[in-house]
C-alpha cells in the first residue's frame, strides 16, 4: 500500500511502498508563497494516481499553512489549472 508522507522542514511529500520511496513533490518556500517545482514517480508506479496524491498533499498543506500555491512542474500546473 503507498503511503503519502509530508515532511515540511524538507519541503517535500514523498510516496512509499512499504518505506521504499517511489515518487516526490518537492516545492519551494518565498515568503507566503509555495512553488511546486519538480514532481516524479518511479517509472513502475506511474499511471496509478500517486502523482496527483503527491501534488494534493502540497496543496492542502500549503492551503492549511494560508500559503498561496503556484507551479513550475508542469505536472502540478495542470491539476493547478483545472481545480480553477
Amino acid at each position: 500500500m503507498i503511503k503519502i508522507e509530508f515532511i515540511k522542514y524538507k519541503n517535500i511529500a514523498i510516496a512509499l511502498d512499504n518505506n521504499i520511496k517511489v515518487g516526490e513533490c518537492e516545492f519551494i518556500v518565498d515568503d507566503d508563497i509555495w512553488n511546486i517545482v519538480h514532481t516524479y514517480v518511479d517509472e513502475n508506479y506511474r499511471g496509478t494516481g500517486i502523482a496527483k496524491q503527491l501534488v494534493m498533499c502540497v496543496i492542502n498543506e500549503a492551503k492549511k499553512d494560508n500559503k498561496k500555491i503556484v507551479a513550475e512542474c508542469m505536472y502540478a500546473k495542470k491539476i493547478l489549472m483545472n481545480r480553477k
